[in-house]
């Protein structure tokens, strides 16, 4: 293979480096999308977090893949360029999947151990996404010259099949290997192989970039593209390199600080974990300070000011977007596990399949959508960026407005056909189409060159943004029918005891507590009067994990009791309220079952959507001649 770049890039078409990154994504995005598929219930099950707690982890997990990008934009800029920041993400990405594979053969045997290890792995994937994922979107950009500018939306859409494709294949794969059941019950010890398979997928695509990049990711007329930018590289009227004060740096961590603090006491509350009290308040107050400091740069004309106003505020909505498509890993997920018929043509799909139709649904329809671009570009009657973002909104509250309606009265032990989730699915993938390659098209297009890619990473702040509301949501998910039939085995009238029917016992209360089951859990509270709920609950799980090992079905939960905590310490959780019943809250109006739940993300984007587009005609002045 030569390293000799290639000189030319055709006028029509794509050049050949698209396609490399279109690799290179693929293979990221199956490692990705493979281990997201599988994360929530591994948590859940073979680490023994339950749904409640896996929501607030998972979307604290996702929140800071889409923090760190912040980091990764900057380190390139400033010091190692795109391409080495890639292999460097890369690298440290598949370690990171290697990590979980080992807390999936760990667990069994000792789940403090995989649990260490389940966090640090996720750290590494964390950092490792955060060096990949801002610098290889924005070398797509720069394969284009300023002249066919206009083919970017086109392109993007394409490099979204890409990660779409990878999206796909993780998600059937990974699920196929790590989600295994027989008769009914779920082979925990499976799940690392499919973390396995993820790892081998992320380092096959850091080779291909690795070897391809020389030939093809280049300039059309042959010099590499990913160094750091130089002044030859800067269109004319733009500045060179940004310039932040120190006192606005300064201004810029007091923004910081004294946001997270004031959020911290939005996201506080009896039983909140460390990462919804303070990681979420984090997030949110990064996206504020860096919003500030990019601003305070000098050298920003008024043009480029308006322009990077357009990007923020097209961040604040697509927040309402992810957290609503991001439940496809979480509370989606625990609903095709729990209340889904998910047999189809005879076949029963593993519940961690399921949301592999929104990547099929991206390769239907990912080229189309590229073509109807260009097709309207041409007859002049293109919307600009962010009216195809409001009806990204518009089509995901939509889908959440029609599987609602399936869901209404289901009845304890009744399930939905997996029919509702492919359309679900079909209109979710439809608003995906219109939102997310058109933000990755509008930063390229938008952002002065020596902000690309640090406002590449405000655009996945955006999605970070989005991944907390994930978090937050999705712990909000009801009870679903399978949790009171469960809970009736215990002895426990979860349902009556929700509705005030019912007072519970100190046992009861336990019981619910051990899987956060319809309870607000004060672990803090606990320990005050000298109960350790997070032990306890601990030392239940295993007792029950031993007699389910020796095949023991008769045993249950109740019956571990007197194992883990004495006869006052149950009257304490009562008298204290260490263990609260209560229906799941959104601004004070109770979510009772799963469709009030999805009928919260009807209202929440369904607004959001009706509300930009409103805001498109100032946005469409901002843009100063930008589409």
């Amino acid at each position: 293979m030569t390293d000799q770049p290639a000189q030319e890039v055709p006028q029509k078409g794509h050049p050949k480096g698209l396609w490399v990154l279109f690799g290179t994504e693929m293979w990221e995005r199956f490692n990705f999308y493979g281990m997201r598929a599988l994360l929530s219930l591994f948590l859940a099950e073979a680490l023994l977090m339950g749904e409640t707690e896996s929501s607030i982890i998972y979307g604290g997990f996702l929140g800071l893949c889409y923090l760190t990008p912040m980091l990764g934009g900057y380190i390139s800029d400033k010091y190692l360029g795109n391409r080495n920041c890639i292999l460097l993400g890369g690298t440290v990405m598949g370690i990171g999947q290697l990590l979980l594979f080992f807390s999936g053969t760990l667990y069994a045997d000792n789940l403090e151990l995989a649990k260490t290890v389940m966090w640090i792995a996720l750290i590494a994937v964390i950092f490792g996404n955060g060096f990949f994922k801002p610098n290889i979107s924005s070398m797509v950009g720069s394969l284009y010259p300023h002249q066919q500018k206009s083919k970017l939306d086109s392109a993007f859409t394409l490099f979204y099949l890409g990660i779409n494709v990878g999206a796909t294949l993780g998600q059937i794969i990974c699920p196929i290997v790590g989600d295994v059941q027989q008769d009914g019950i779920r082979d925990l010890s499976a799940f690392k192989w499919g973390f396995l398979v993820a790892a081998i997928a992320m380092f096959i695509g850091t080779i291909t970039f690795l070897f391809l990049k020389n030939k093809y990711v280049v300039t059309p007329d042959g010099r590499a593209i990913g160094g750091r930018p130089k002044k030859s590289d800067i269109p004319e009227g733009e500045s060179e390199s940004a310039k932040f004060t120190q006192i606005n740096i300064i201004i810029s961590i007091a923004i910081m600080v004294a946001a997270t603090y004031g959020l911290h006491l939005v996201f506080d509350s009896p039983g909140a974990s460390p990462i919804k009290a303070w990681l979420y308040p984090f997030i949110f107050a990064s996206g504020i300070s860096l919003g500030y400091l990019i601003l305070s740069d000098k050298t920003i004309t008024k043009v480029e000011r308006d322009r990077i106003w357009v990007l923020y505020i097209v961040c604040f909505f697509v927040m309402f977007f992810w957290g609503a498509f991001e439940q496809a890993g979480s509370s989606l997920t625990f609903i095709a596990n729990n209340q889904t018929d998910t047999r189809i043509f005879g076949w029963t799909m593993q519940p961690s399949m399921v949301q592999s139709f929104n990547g099929i649904f991206v390769m239907a329809f990912a080229i189309p959508f590229s073509i109807l671009w260009v097709w309207m570009s041409k007859r002049k009657i293109e919307p600009i960026s962010p009216v195809k973002q409001a009806w990204g909104l518009l089509l995901i509250a939509l889908g959440y407005l029609i599987i609602a309606t399936q869901v209404k009265g289901l009845g304890d032990g009744a399930k939905i056909g997996i029919i509702w989730f492919i359309v679900l699915y079909l209109l979710h993938t439809w608003g995906e189409l219109c939102l997310s390659p058109i933000g990755l098209s509008l930063v390229a297009k938008l952002a002065p060159k020596r902000f690309a890619s640090l406002l590449m990473g405000v655009w996945f702040l955006g999605n970070a943004g989005g991944y907390v509301l994930t978090g937050v949501l999705g712990a909000l998910l009801p009870p679903s029918p399978d949790k009171y039939i469960s809970m009736n085995k215990e002895g426990v009238d979860l349902r009556g005891i929700l509705e005030g029917q019912k007072e519970a016992s100190g046992r009861d209360l336990y019981i619910l507590g051990t899987g956060k089951i319809g309870v607000e859990v004060d672990v803090r509270k606990g320990k005050e009067n000298n109960i350790d709920l997070d032990k306890a609950f601990a030392k239940s799980a295993a007792l029950l994990k031993k007699a389910k090992d020796r095949k023991d079905t008769a045993y249950t939960l109740r019956q571990t009791l007197d194992s883990v905590l004495t006869r006052d310490q149950f009257e304490i959780i009562k008298t204290q309220a260490l263990v609260k019943p209560a229906y799941p809250q959104f601004m004070g109006v109770k979510l009772k079952d799963v469709y009030d739940f999805f009928m919260l993300f009807v209202v929440l984007c369904g607004l959001a959507g009706i509300v930009l587009y409103a805001l498109t005609p100032m946005m469409k002045k901002m843009m100063h001649g930008v589409r």
